[in-house]
């Protein structure tokens, strides 16, 4: 991974999102290989979870919505990067019931200006990450290939599937012919990790739990989810975008970046490790309570295109990612630093 760290050394990165849980494990990676951040994100209650995760005085922090085309594409322009990473999203399929609109304006409109500004400016590696439910998920045993059908049966599924059919568009309109300009979209599955504090997640509302002394509550205890830490993704995220810099008309495209095949549990299995792992003044009883909307109780990646052509691979088991998970929130509900936690886990990650 140090070949990786030398590619980034000193590179202009702007990412989108970079507040939220995966943006900020990005920025912190980033960081640590001495990279040039801007940060875009919503000034919003992630900011403050952000600022406590790493040293954010590093970043050029600027707020602003990704619905907005005009300011977006400014503070691109002066930026200047040379590889941008969206992140920013509505992530909660929760929500996307509760605000449709809100969910496909950032998610759908936020992305379609992201293809705009990078063609127009001409930025040399871009990649969009969008999200597993992108697939029409029909819950088969197989994992969903990239090249499988889209859809979404949820408003943010459905958000997210529009993003990549958009993208097949602007690729074939424009970025194909373009000689310098690489990008493509990826895909991942169930990230766990430090520092996630969304509603309805299931290790943060175990978390939660465990702080308050309150009992469990889960909605579907029998969903099976493709579970990796978010340090997996991410490591494929970064060499994509090096593989665009370089190479960019033989790697734009859509990208899979999901966990072994072998590598799912149900939710249920998750909350017991988690619960049992994390210090507790007392015993945490788990309580099993329908959920308002649907959601999938089945759902798998295949990413053997990001083994192939990418030499992408999973470096941590399911087992020692929960592990690194359950790791950071001890030290959190211990008041300890959870910046170093972090900083130890990257390096454990990257360099070990």
């Amino acid at each position: 991974m140090e070949k990786l760290a030398n590619f980034y050394k000193n590179k202009k990165v702007f990412i989108t999102g970079h507040t939220g849980f995966k943006g900020k494990w990005l920025t912190a990676v980033l960081l640590k290989f001495k990279t040039k951040i801007t940060g875009y994100s919503l000034n919003d209650k992630n900011k403050r979870n952000y600022e406590n995760f790493l040293d954010y005085k590093k970043v050029k922090n600027i707020y602003g919505n990704v619905s907005d085309y005009n300011n977006l594409r400014e503070k691109i322009k002066v930026a200047k990067p040379d590889i941008i990473f969206h992140l920013a999203a509505q992530p909660l399929v929760s929500d996307s019931y509760l605000k449709p609109l809100n969910t496909f304006k950032t998610n759908f409109l936020g992305s379609i200006n992201i293809f705009e500004i990078a063609r127009n400016l001409k930025i040399k590696s871009v990649v969009v990450i969008t999200s597993d439910k992108c697939y029409l998920n029909k819950e088969i045993l197989r994992g969903y290939k990239e090249n499988d059908q889209l859809g979404g049966k949820d408003p943010y599924s459905a958000s997210k599937a529009s993003v990549e059919i958009a993208f097949e568009a602007f690729l074939k309109s424009f970025f194909l012919k373009e000689k310098k300009i690489g990008i493509a979209t990826a895909r991942a599955g169930n990230v766990i990790g430090g520092g996630d504090w969304s509603k309805d997640r299931i290790i943060p509302d175990c978390v939660k739990t465990i702080i308050k002394d309150k009992d469990m509550i889960i909605r579907s205890p029998k969903s099976t989810r493709p579970w990796q830490h978010v340090l997996e993704p991410i490591s494929g995220y970064l060499v994509l975008a090096k593989r665009l810099y370089k190479y960019p008309k033989k790697y734009s495209g859509s990208w899979n970046f999901g966990p072994r095949q072998s590598e799912t549990k149900k939710v249920i299995e998750v909350a017991k490790i988690i619960i049992n792992k994390i210090y507790s003044k007392k015993k945490i009883k788990i309580i099993f309570k329908k959920g308002k909307f649907k959601e999938a109780n089945l759902l798998k990646l295949n990413s053997n295109k990001a083994n192939k052509y990418l030499g992408w691979s999973t470096r941590w088991s399911m087992v020692k990612g929960l592990n690194k998970t359950a790791e950071w929130y001890n030290s959190y509900v211990r008041k300890e630093d959870t910046k170093l936690v972090t900083a130890n886990q990257i390096e454990d990650y990257f360099y070990d």
